[in-house]
């Protein structure tokens, strides 16, 4: 693909995204060294995996000459606010195809992204299930015109493209890397990124969401046409499922706040932080493991 240095031009991204290391004893007792890769500090409206996703599937968009962008998500996705914000920020008009029917006013998410430029278009539930349907799909291209088609999450080969990417940036030494998995696109090419001898570790945020293994495979062989065998997927720390919390949860958000000044977001990150400690506390980790944990934003 064509250099895509074009985006400098319109966005100032925090590339590589900071490393720091996490001074908690709770870790120290264990043996275990904790770097935080700080994604969300990227940009604040393309934070962490968001951009790593976006970024090449933004330029097989351009270099085609398609200037609309169309995807899938529900009304408080974070994926609909960043294409919203990618568009006005790289010229590209937006439509979000939201999970539900309408409701008014806009949540905040939603309403970010119309504020954005981005068009709402609803189905319902029955529909969104079946939204790789064709029928569906020609329909899109008969409202909107031609587009490029963005997959709910944002995760493609593509995407996982720029998701093995993160890990040569990390010149830390460590041994385990971490990401919260939503889709299973970040894993997907965060696993395949990774240098012989290390592994990585996936915390789904969904309840149910077993079917990710297959996911992450999919993902895998379509981008590079294997899989690797140095990932795995916890399924444990789901608190519920998806944007749901718990008291636990919660406490684990203040506690961690209070010890460190940073506020966890509690739909992806904080779950997989909870879940690290969870498991470096019933010794899941040798001692002198060092672990990555990206901060998606």
């Amino acid at each position: 693909m064509a250099d895509g240095t074009w985006w400098s031009e319109r966005v100032r991204l925090r590339l590589p995204s900071p490393v720091v290391e996490l001074d908690d004893d709770r870790l120290a007792r264990h043996g275990v060294r904790l770097l935080l890769k700080r994604d969300d500090l990227i940009h604040p409206d393309l934070p962490g995996n968001k951009w790593r996703k976006l970024k090449y599937n933004l330029m097989a968009a351009r270099e085609r000459d398609l200037r609309t962008l169309v995807t899938f998500g529900g009304a408080y996705s974070n994926h609909i606010r960043a294409v919203a914000a990618a568009g006005a920020h790289f010229g590209f008009a937006t439509v979000g195809v939201i999970r539900g029917e309408q409701h008014l006013p806009l949540n905040p998410s939603l309403a970010y992204a119309v504020e954005r430029g981005m068009r709402l278009t609803y189905l319902d539930r029955a529909g969104y299930r079946d939204k790789d349907n064709p029928e569906l799909l020609a329909r899109l291209r008969s409202e909107f015109g031609e587009h490029y088609l963005l997959p709910e999450g944002g995760s493609n080969e593509l995407a996982v493209r720029g998701c093995a990417e993160l890990p040569a940036e990390i010149t830390e030494p460590f041994d385990v890397i971490c990401v919260p998995v939503g889709t299973g696109g970040t894993l997907a090419g965060v696993a395949a990124g990774l240098a012989p001898g290390r592994s990585a570790i996936g915390f789904s945020v969904l309840r149910g969401g077993q079917f990710l293994d297959a996911e992450v495979e999919r993902l895998q062989t379509r981008a590079g046409g294997s899989v690797t065998d140095n990932w795995r997927i916890e399924y444990n720390f789901h608190f519920g499922g998806y944007a749901k919390r718990r008291p636990e949860l919660d406490t684990f958000v203040v506690d961690f706040a209070d010890r460190h000044g940073l506020t966890l977001d509690p739909v992806y990150p904080a779950k997989m932080m909870y879940g690290i400690f969870a498991l470096v506390a019933a010794g899941g980790f040798a001692p002198g493991t060092t672990i990555v944990a990206v901060l998606t934003g």
